[in-house]
């Protein structure tokens, strides 16, 4: 679809529903900071907020509510946010510049290659640092070049073609997963592995926030730097050249740092999929 196409639906649509874009966008930021607000909240245990924040902001961690706060719910929240908005934005330009709208990042093979990898690298070294997500970060690009290898030498209908290769080479790190799950310690690993395959912030911590955080900027901060590009790509390549965008350099970006934004999350969130593919 045009970005004309586009505009000219997304003004229909403001005027059946009588709200403003803006309107909406205020409403979901409040619905948003309301969730975070609750899930600081509430728990196992219910804390009262306002005391244990006031806690944490004076250094006093004596009281037991602030801790919970501070190594638990706030790195759980922290997390689920800058999780949601990576993979909704990344789902979101993956939809774009392959013009399908069933296209995302665990379609096309980014969530599966870097599962696979992390669960490599927790398999054969327990225990060390950061191999999770360093391990994500190969199999992420790992996934995603072999995918554009494939997409971008066939002949054809090459968009179509990248979206069917992801699901090739998706198939093909799932059944990675699922051997290296057959390998695994079961007294150990393979329920750290279980639990990171379902999806879960509940190991949340703030050096994962570190170590995830500069990736997923410095995606944002491409991807958003390209914006205008983007708009004109999703008129169709013909269109995009006479305008003086290079479609092809554009869209290989745009896959490369939603990529790099995808296994950021992953690495913190787990195989959490859907939301690359639904919200957008």
């Amino acid at each position: 679809m045009s970005i004309w196409g586009s505009s000219l639906r997304s003004k229909n649509n403001r005027e059946k529903s009588g709200l403003p874009g803006g309107i909406k966008l205020a409403l979901l930021a409040v619905l948003t900071l309301s969730c975070a607000v609750l899930g600081l909240c509430l728990g196992s245990t219910v804390i009262d907020l306002p005391a244990a924040l006031a806690g944490v902001m004076s250094g006093d961690l004596s009281p037991a509510g602030s801790r919970i706060l501070l190594y638990v719910r706030l790195p759980r929240v922290f997390a689920a946010m800058l999780a949601g908005s990576a993979l909704s934005v990344s789902g979101m330009l993956i939809q774009a510049v392959l013009s399908n709208p069933l296209a995302a990042p665990n379609v096309i093979g980014v969530n599966a290659g870097a599962g696979f990898f992390t669960f490599l690298s927790m398999a054969l070294l327990p225990g060390v640092r950061g191999a999770a997500q360093l391990g994500a970060f190969l199999g992420a690009l790992s996934a995603v070049l072999l995918v554009l290898a494939v997409g971008t030498r066939a002949k054809g209908n090459h968009l179509l073609i990248v979206v069917l290769a992801g699901v090739m080479v998706s198939s093909l790190f799932q059944a990675g997963v699922s051997f290296t799950k057959l390998i695994a310690d079961p007294t150990d690993q393979l329920a750290a592995i279980t639990y990171w395959l379902m999806g879960s912030l509940t190991g949340a911590k703030w050096s994962d926030m570190a170590f995830a955080l500069p990736p997923i900027a410095i995606g944002l901060a491409a991807l958003f730097a390209l914006r205008w590009r983007i708009n004109v790509l999703t008129m169709g390549d013909d269109e995009a050249s006479t305008m003086g965008v290079n479609a092809r350099r554009v869209r290989l970006i745009v896959i490369l740092a939603a990529t790099l934004v995808t296994a950021a999350s992953v690495s913190i969130s787990g195989m959490i999929g859907w939301v690359g593919l639904v919200i957008p």
